[in-house]
C-alpha cells in the first residue's frame, strides 16, 4: 500500500520515497513512533561506539542485506 501523501510528493519532486519511509508513515501510532524512538536511542544514545561508527555499521548491514538505505 502506498500512502497518497507520499505519492504526491514523489510525483512532484521526482524523488523516490523508500518503503521504510512509507512504513513509518503508515499508522505511526503502531510502528512509526515507537520504532523511531527506539532507533533514536540506539543510534544517538549512550554507547561505547561513536555515532559515526553506529552509522557505518548500519550502512554495512544494509548493504549486506541488499537494502538501498
Amino acid at each position: 500500500m502506498r500512502l497518497r501523501a507520499f505519492e504526491g510528493r514523489e510525483a512532484q519532486s521526482g524523488d523516490f520515497v523508500s518503503d521504510v519511509v512509507l512504513t513509518l508513515g503508515y499508522r505511526p501510532e503502531l510502528f512509526g513512533r515507537p520504532f523511531s524512538e527506539a532507533l533514536q536511542d540506539v543510534m544517538r544514545g549512550p554507547s561505547e561506539w561513536s555515532v559515526a561508527e553506529r552509522e557505518l555499521f548500519a550502512a554495512f548491514v544494509s548493504a549486506q542485506n541488499q537494502c538501498p538505505f
